[in-house]
């Protein structure tokens, strides 16, 4: 077995992202505090052609150089704003008929392997804050909850690791 070279990938350019038909996700950024995290969420977003990342509080913006170098020019094909307060957006997408749903530990909270996606639907994913997590206003105002099952005895994922394990999670559902 031989390792691909990247000319042999067969990967889009910025142009061709642009106009390629988008995963109906959008990822919601609430005070993330990591521009490595950001740059790594923006480069996973560009895999999975994510359709938009809303970047909320104090989570940083680019262009940074910390969030280029882990995004590798992602940040140049995947569609981003700002906004300063999540829970304003997280209302804006409802009524928009956009199911939010943060990512988090919570009571009642869905399992993510047990979660069934609908192709029909429009999903933003909410990441929190690496030491508090989703905050519980945008939790409560959430259509709903899930929660990565994890078994050993650490109580999180690092948010970058966990928009990986999500997104791919949720595009595999719906392009099955």
């Amino acid at each position: 077995m031989r390792k691909l070279a990247n000319s042999e990938l067969d990967r889009l350019d910025i142009d061709g992202f642009k106009e390629a038909e988008k995963s109906p996700l959008i990822i919601i950024l609430d005070n993330i505090r990591s521009l490595n995290n950001i740059g790594s969420v923006f480069r996973t977003a560009d895999a999975f052609l994510i359709q938009k990342i809303y970047l909320c509080g104090i989570t940083a913006k680019p262009p940074h150089k910390d969030i280029r170098r882990t995004a590798l020019g992602a940040t140049d094909s995947v569609a981003w704003e700002y906004k300063e307060n999540t829970l304003e957006l997280v209302n804006e997408l409802k009524a928009k008929k956009v199911e939010v749903l943060s990512i988090e530990q919570a009571e009642n909270a869905c399992k993510l392997n047990s979660f069934e996606t609908d192709k029909k639907k429009t999903y933003a994913l909410v990441f929190g804050n690496e030491l508090k997590g989703v905050s519980q206003e945008v939790v409560s105002a959430s259509s709903e909850v899930i929660e990565i099952p994890q078994y050993g005895t650490k109580h999180s994922l690092n948010i970058s690791v966990s928009a990986g394990v999500v997104i791919w999670d949720f595009w595999s559902k719906l392009n099955a």
